[in-house]
């Protein structure tokens, strides 16, 4: 048996029209499963890759950031004849401001995007796990900012320092019930929500200096970590928070 393996398996991505939720539903459907892509924009270039690798694609279109939504995305998905047992927590959205300066409107926003709606649709999927008794995997999307402070995105930082505490006491309560979570902290990466930074001459070139492994990472790499926490070949991890950095926390 592979342990790598995920044929017959069904993952729910949000954010997949872009980036690393791109990136790794592609990367899960390459291993053998079928996708379902969560976001506010269409995923037409996601659910061709995914059907070319010979899985299915259904796409959701929802506003995460909105109360109650969540709940009604797992339902959604049930109701299309889906059977989740991977659940990975991609979405996100970043305001950059001196803390002096920061507004209670971008707080809010990053807040409920970045943390609130991933807390709540890991509750309604571990719900429908469990009254299913379907083993199930989940992975939040970290950031380097889970362990540091960084500069100028005070309620980014807020929210992924919160998304790595809810990981470990989610692992806590669930562990014992058949469902794993986890948690990827990308390093620096090649997206939208780097163009600033990297149009940054100065800004980009310190952070190219720290990282041991030379290069800014590409949503790609983050596939693989995405598919071993996914697999059975990680059923005894739970509650870590797995760096996938090019070396910057190490350095």
């Amino acid at each position: 048996m592979n342990p790598f393996d995920l044929s017959g398996r069904w993952a729910i991505v949000t954010g997949a029209n872009t980036g690393i939720g791109q990136a790794i539903a592609i990367g899960l459907a390459r291993a053998g499963a079928d996708i379902v892509g969560v976001g506010r924009s269409a995923m037409t270039e996601t659910a061709a890759d995914v059907t070319s690798a010979g899985r299915t694609f259904l796409s959701i279109t929802a506003d995460l950031s909105k109360p109650g939504v969540a709940g009604a995305v797992i339902a959604d998905v049930l109701e299309a004849g889906a059977t989740p047992d991977i659940l990975i927590n991609n979405a996100g959205i970043i305001r950059r401001a001196d803390a002096l300066e920061f507004t209670e409107e971008d707080w809010d926003a990053v807040l409920d995007t970045n943390l609130k709606s991933v807390f709540f649709l890991c509750q309604a999927f571990a719900k429908a796990a469990i009254a299913a008794e379907r083993k199930a995997k989940i992975i939040n999307i970290a950031s380097l900012l889970s362990f540091q402070g960084g500069i100028r995105v005070p309620s980014y930082t807020a929210a992924k320092s919160g998304l790595a505490g809810l990981t470990k006491l989610m692992a806590n309560e669930w562990a014992a019930r058949g469902i794993n979570v986890n948690a990827i902290a990308p390093g620096y990466v090649e997206t939208n929500n780097t163009v600033a930074l990297r149009a940054d001459a100065e800004r980009s070139a310190d952070i190219l200096k720290r990282i041991p492994a030379g290069r800014w990472a590409t949503p790609d790499d983050m596939a693989g970590a995405a598919v071993f926490l996914a697999a059975t070949a990680s059923d005894y991890v739970h509650g870590t928070i797995l760096p996938v950095d090019g070396g910057w926390l190490a350095r």
